[in-house]
C-alpha cells in the first residue's frame, strides 16, 4: 500500500499539472466544441480508460522498454497524432450533420464509438508513459510493500484527478457550444473550430521531439 504522505503529496502534484492546459485538454476542448458535452465528457472517459492500460505497463515495467526504444516510441507518437488529426479532418466534415433542423446540436456518434475514440487517443498517447516512467516511481515507498501494486495505486490516482479537471473542461466548452446552438451557422463555425484546435494539436505532437 502507498502510504498517506505518499499518496497525498502525489494527488497534490498531479491536481497541479492537470490544472494546467496542456494537450489532453486541448483535445477535450475542441472535442466538446464539436460535439457538445455529450461528446465531450464521453471522450473525456475513454481517454481515461486509455491511461490505464498504459499505467498497467508501467508497472510491469514495459512502459520502460516503450521509452527507450526510438522506433517504438516514434510509432506510438506518431499514430496517435495522426489518429487526433483524423478526428479533427471528421468534426469538420461533418459539421452540418451536427445541427438538426432546430439548431440544437445533435451527436450523431454512439456513446461506444465516442468512448472508443477517446480511448485510441488516451493508449496511444506516448507524452503518457514518459509522465507515469519520470514521476510515479518518485512517490513510491520502496519500504512499504510490492512497488507494482503501488505504482498502480498511484496510476488510478492520477487517472480519477484527471477525469474530474478534464470533464471541468468539457462541460464549460460543451456549455459554450450550447449557446452558440442558437444559431446553426454558429454551430457549424464552432464544429469547424473544435476539428481544427484537434487538427493542430495532432501537428504540434508530430512535430515535438521524441522525448519531449
Amino acid at each position: 500500500m502507498v502510504s498517506l504522505p505518499h499518496l497525498l503529496a502525489f494527488a497534490l502534484a498531479s491536481i497541479a499539472l492537470i490544472a494546467l492546459p496542456g494537450p489532453t485538454v486541448l483535445f477535450v476542448i475542441g472535442r466538446s466544441l464539436a460535439l457538445g458535452r455529450r461528446g465531450g465528457i464521453l471522450s473525456v472517459a475513454g481517454n481515461a480508460l486509455g491511461l490505464i492500460p498504459v499505467i498497467v505497463a508501467v508497472a510491469l515495467g514495459l512502459g520502460a522498454i516503450v521509452a527507450q526504444s526510438v522506433v517504438i516510441f516514434t510509432i506510438i507518437k506518431f499514430a496517435g497524432a495522426a489518429y487526433i488529426v483524423f478526428l479533427g479532418i471528421q468534426a469538420i466534415r461533418h459539421r452540418r450533420s451536427a445541427v438538426g433542423a432546430t439548431g440544437v446540436a445533435m451527436a450523431p456518434k454512439s456513446r461506444r464509438r465516442l468512448v472508443a475514440e477517446g480511448f485510441v487517443v488516451g493508449v496511444s498517447n506516448p507524452k503518457s508513459i514518459v509522465f507515469f516512467i519520470a514521476v510515479l516511481p518518485q512517490f513510491v515507498d520502496y519500504g512499504t510493500g510490492s512497488v507494482v501494486a503501488q505504482l498502480l495505486t498511484l496510476g488510478m490516482v492520477f487517472v480519477v484527478l484527471a477525469f474530474i479537471g478534464d470533464s471541468t473542461w468539457a462541460l464549460a466548452a460543451g456549455a459554450a457550444r450550447h449557446w452558440f446552438a442558437k444559431s446553426p451557422r454558429r454551430i457549424e463555425h464552432l464544429s469547424a473550430t473544435g476539428g481544427a484546435m484537434m487538427i493542430g494539436l495532432g501537428g504540434v505532437l508530430a512535430a515535438s521531439g521524441a522525448r519531449s
